[in-house]
């Protein structure tokens, strides 16, 4: 009994030390080059393209916040009502307040309902369609930036994967233009829910990679993740009261560019 309580006190000890490094750190590692240079103090456009709503507060939250504290203006497009239980529209209203939580501005979030891209592990998404959707946005709101998914889509989720292919359509078929695309690093089943325990191996393992093409985005405010992931009423359920707390994502997020080679 002894051990385990002494092994119980240290994970305790090293989650608070975890969290106040989070808290107390930059919120970019490395932070030179910085991600994102505005270059000139112009500010970025950056697109942010998720599956359903509330992936924005589930999983890209640090993301969303850095890029506001840099001044960059952050869009984001939800191919989804996330309508796979009949409850789609209840479910759009959320991701605006939810995105009001994370200050993204209600002219700058889209949720589409096409008929071929509707919520669910059965659905098959086109990517030539993501491709076509993404590319439009890119062009109304002069994007020059692209986030998304990594191949694995966090959770393996078939509609998140499907989002990152389309991306990569998009980036193969315009080679020409400048525009930059990042896509969130899946972590292992362990390293997702050691909360912020895991920015010592994120911060870490963004070291080995040559220099500008991962950044480990830390959340300085990780409180602001819970409440915009409270807004999707519908989803705020015990488990995810508890993905929210346990989770890496809610804490920091590791970006890499996309390479189509």
């Amino acid at each position: 009994m002894a051990w385990f309580l002494a092994v119980f006190a240290a994970a305790i000890s090293l989650w608070v030390v975890s969290l106040s490094r989070i808290l107390s750190s930059s919120n970019c590692a490395p932070s030179n080059p910085p991600f994102l240079c505005a270059g000139s103090g112009k500010k970025r456009n950056v697109l942010l393209v998720i599956a359903h709503p509330d992936d924005e507060s589930m999983f890209f939250a640090p993301t969303i916040l850095f890029l506001n504290s840099k001044g960059h203006n952050i869009h984001i497009l939800c191919m989804s009502t996330g309508n796979a239980d009949g409850i789609g529209n209840s479910r759009k209203e959320e991701i605006y307040r939810a995105c009001a939580v994370l200050k993204v501005p209600l002219q700058q979030i889209k949720v589409l309902d096409h008929p071929g891209l509707q919520d669910g592990f059965e659905k098959t998404w086109d990517h030539e369609l993501l491709a076509r959707l993404v590319e439009d946005e890119t062009k109304v709101w002069g994007i020059d930036s692209l986030i998304t998914f990594d191949d694995f889509g966090v959770s393996g989720h078939p509609n998140h994967r499907a989002v990152h292919r389309g991306i990569r359509r998009l980036l193969s078929d315009n080679k020409e233009k400048d525009i930059d695309a990042w896509e969130l690093v899946s972590q292992s089943i362990l390293r997702k829910y050691i909360g912020p325990l895991d920015v010592w191996l994120s911060v870490i393992s963004s070291s080995f990679y040559t220099q500008g093409h991962v950044y480990c985005l830390l959340n300085n405010h990780p409180f602001k993740s819970y409440h915009a992931m409270a807004e999707h009423e519908s989803q705020w359920v015990w488990f995810r009261k508890l993905f929210v707390l346990f989770s890496s994502y809610t804490y920091m997020n590791t970006l890499k560019i996309i390479n189509l080679e």
